[in-house]
């Protein structure tokens, strides 16, 4: 799952107790003439008529959520809502060396590395698309790096201060659309900073001072911009950004319309960025009513709530208070749930799951842990998952084995381990589909349903990791009706049967991941699907 963005406020509090205003989308729509509902009676009778809004979505407020989006109508499960190109592109935080025009990853700065001829940036080539482009190294960037000699403190630098280099970047970028893109730099200015939270954080304010907001200011002496607004920046930065790209072309990228897109751990869109230009897609993965919010997910939606809650505080500054997040169960997935040790079949769960520290307790026996027992316990399952080789299956079997009798089957540690091993089973040298025993593609199999048991509450309908998660388990499912029809241990109505699944399997997943980006694993995926089903058209 890609890292999605930032929340103007929590936007998942109680529904019925907010007072929300729900205005047109005159910011962001330039056909709707702007009004503000006032006229004198001398020209009210020449006023044109307010067109109706005739997007998908409209832009509700309150005084709890700030600015988001609610759906405009009744909206379908694959329809798209939002289709729209990035304000600006350009390195990620801890960046390597990568290439200013299309972020592709470039070995440490040396001589043999092609530079640009007029800032002595690195980029890939002379013939990069993104040279000139303002997505990418534009021209205006590349004459104010020259003039301020900034490719001069590359050289000599560690590995750390270049990585900071590149961040610094992407603030700079920023920085430089008031003087040459006005018009994207006023839409970049709607978006929030969350200064006055970001400054109460004391490691991360001083953090962007010294690595961006001294280096744009003293070291690359751009002194023009002050430093309250390269800390505005920084927070537009942290707060709206979005991740895209592909492995080994990473960028983040700030867009129009999506950064008011609310937060909800259980959400109702998915995107997807093109691999040029990266213009965004959001499209909904389920049906939603009209008035109802418009939600993505900032954090990975197969991860417990103490540990999802503590992401979104700690990189997008709020705690959220989502249907899911109000409920230990997790919309009864059971997700952070532990096996008691006292009873038979109790499972342990947060008492107040919106209290990080509060105490867990067992639903059957009421045997109590403390809130801290409980965080080091899975900080400590955390640390030695990190160490598991996840392209191999043993060591993931070996702590499914080891923790059966402490963590519920759902446990987002555990989804964690089947995730890595329904993608080893039939995708390894050691265990190629081909070549795998009854009793693996059995597992598999297993595997799979339980995290489709999982995704299909938590990120139901038309969402990536469901149709990928399909596609998954059709293979097992095809390669043991081969067998067990040639075998002669099934009969051709029990093949049948069989395949009636594996062909609903691929019809969904081949329709959900058609929409992914050409080139990408996913779109690899959707054609296998594709041609799978052209071999099952008879069934």
């Amino acid at each position: 799952q890609k890292s999605k963005k930032r929340s103007n406020h929590d936007s998942n509090n109680n529904r019925e107790s907010v007072e929300t205003l729900e205005i047109e989308d005159l910011t962001i729509d330039d056909t709707t003439p702007q009004t503000n509902g006032h006229a004198s009676e001398s020209n009210e009778t020449k006023r044109e008529p307010v067109k109706p809004n005739h997007k998908p979505y409209r832009i509700a407020i309150s005084e709890v959520m700030g600015r988001y989006l609610v759906a405009n109508r009744d909206l379908r499960a694959g329809e798209l809502i939002i289709k729209t190109e990035p304000l600006v592109v350009g390195p990620c935080a801890e960046s390597p060396p990568v290439c200013l025009g299309c972020n592709a990853d470039l070995p440490r700065c040396q001589k043999k590395q092609y530079k640009c001829n007029n800032c002595g940036w690195p980029l890939c080539s002379a013939k990069c698309k993104g040279i000139k482009k303002d997505y990418g190294h534009s021209g205006y960037e590349c004459d104010e790096l020259r003039k301020h000699r900034v490719s001069d403190f590359l050289q000599d630098s560690s590995d750390q201060e270049v990585s900071h280099m590149y961040e610094a970047i992407l603030a700079l970028r920023c920085l430089l659309l008031k003087s040459y893109r006005i018009d994207v730099w006023n839409k970049m200015s709607e978006m929030e900073s969350h200064n006055e939270l970001r400054q109460k954080i004391d490691s991360l304010w001083k953090r962007n001072q010294k690595i961006i907001v001294d280096r744009i200011r003293k070291q690359w002496k751009f002194d023009e911009f002050s430093e309250t607004e390269i800390h505005t920046i920084c927070g537009i930065l942290e707060v709206n950004s979005f991740e895209v790209g592909t492995p080994g072309c990473r960028a983040r990228a700030l867009f129009p319309e999506a950064f008011y897109i609310s937060h909800d751990c259980s959400p109702n869109t998915t995107h997807t960025d093109h691999p040029r230009n990266h213009a965004i897609s959001i499209r909904m993965t389920k049906d939603i009513k009209e008035g109802e919010m418009i939600s993505l997910s900032y954090s990975y939606t197969l991860q417990g709530t103490l540990k999802r809650r503590q992401h979104l505080k700690d990189s997008k500054f709020f705690w959220c208070e989502c249907r899911r997040c109000k409920d230990p169960t997790e919309l009864g997935t059971y997700t952070s749930a532990l096996r008691c040790p006292k009873c038979n079949g109790g499972y342990i769960l947060s008492t107040n799951t919106l209290d990080q520290d509060a105490p867990w307790k067992c639903q059957k026996c009421e045997y109590t842990l403390t809130g801290k027992h409980i965080s080091t316990l899975l900080d400590n399952l955390f640390e030695e998952m990190e160490t598991i080789d996840h392209d191999e299956a043993e060591g993931n079997e070996a702590f499914l084995s080891k923790y059966r009798n402490v963590l519920h089957k759902n446990h987002y540690l555990n989804l964690s381990a089947k995730h890595s091993l329904c993608q080893v089973y039939g995708r390894t040298a050691n265990h190629m589909l081909q070549n795998m025993s009854p009793e693996e593609l059995s597992r598999k199999e297993t595997i799979c349903r339980d995290l489709l048991e999982v995704i299909d509450v938590l990120e139901p309908g038309l969402s990536r990791l469901r149709g990928v998660i399909m596609y998954e388990l059709h293979a097992p499912l095809m390669m043991q009706a081969r067998i067990l029809f040639e075998s002669k241990k099934i009969s051709s109505n029990d093949l049948r049967k069989r395949l009636k699944e594996v062909k609903k399997l691929l019809v969904e997943s081949e329709n959900i991941l058609s929409f992914e980006p050409e080139g990408s694993q996913e779109s690899e995926m959707a054609l296998g699907a594709k041609d799978a089903l052209s071999r099952l058209t008879s069934v």
